[in-house]
């Protein structure tokens, strides 16, 4: 049976979604991070890199959430959750499938590194700390925030979902209208307050979609994705 090796406060939500989608057998192997937040011995010895997720199926291996993805639908997907290859649409879900991570986690990583920066200082250096955060945040993080949930708004003024009509395996894993938690999750709390409360109107078509994506993920009832919403 296919497993998923699934780290706590990590990206493999999207995975399991995945296969709940595409109706594939699967069992949960379970670990748990150490007070350092890295991964555990048990899960370097199924991959190196000790990330999640990270799939073993008939004798195969594989990590990172985008090409899991693929092979997942490419494996069992008998073209579901994909687009008909050479239409703009399968373009345009190849290229949200790599947005996700390229472009878009980067950004979200900085602004959820500088906010916990200063809490984690030690007391004689959080002001300081602190200080050095909220100029990174102003002058880079920020800014690159607000571009993005610019581009995420005019692209889904065009479709009712990012790739075309349907909605697919590309969009699940990038979890723009479809993934738990990784980009999204994050980018829902940004918009309903950063941008809200500091950079004028909230992009509403973002907000829209991250509600639909809750009250979809709520309707599998799969304790693991309610959890981690």
């Amino acid at each position: 049976m296919l497993s998923v090796h699934h780290l706590n406060n990590s990206r493999s939500q999207r995975v399991l979604w995945l296969l709940e989608e595409l109706g594939v057998p699967y069992e949960i192997v379970r670990y748990q991070r150490q007070p350092d937040m890295r991964a555990p011995a048990e899960l370097r010895a199924i991959h190196p890199l000790g990330k999640s997720p990270v799939i073993t199926d008939n004798g195969k291996t594989i990590a990172e959430s985008g090409a899991i993805a693929e092979y997942l639908v490419e494996t069992y997907g008998n073209g579901r959750l994909i687009p008909p290859p050479t239409t703009p649409e399968r373009l345009r879900y190849t290229y949200w499938l790599h947005y996700a991570e390229g472009s878009a986690m980067p950004p979200l990583l900085l602004k959820l590194l500088f906010t916990l920066m200063p809490k984690r200082a030690p007391a004689l250096l959080r002001p300081l700390v602190r200080k050095v955060s909220n100029q990174a945040m102003t002058a880079f993080v920020n800014p690159q925030l607000k571009l993005h949930m610019a581009f995420w708004e005019s692209e889904l003024s065009k479709t009712e979902w990012f790739a075309g009509d349907a909605f697919t395996a590309g969009l699940l894993h990038a979890y723009l209208r479809g993934a738990p938690p990784g980009l999204m999750a994050e980018a829902g709390n940004l918009c309903g307050s950063y941008v809200a409360g500091q950079q004028g109107a909230t992009p509403a078509l973002s907000v829209e979609l991250i509600e639909h994506i809750r009250a979809l993920v709520g309707a599998k009832k799969q304790p693991l994705f309610e959890a981690s919403l």
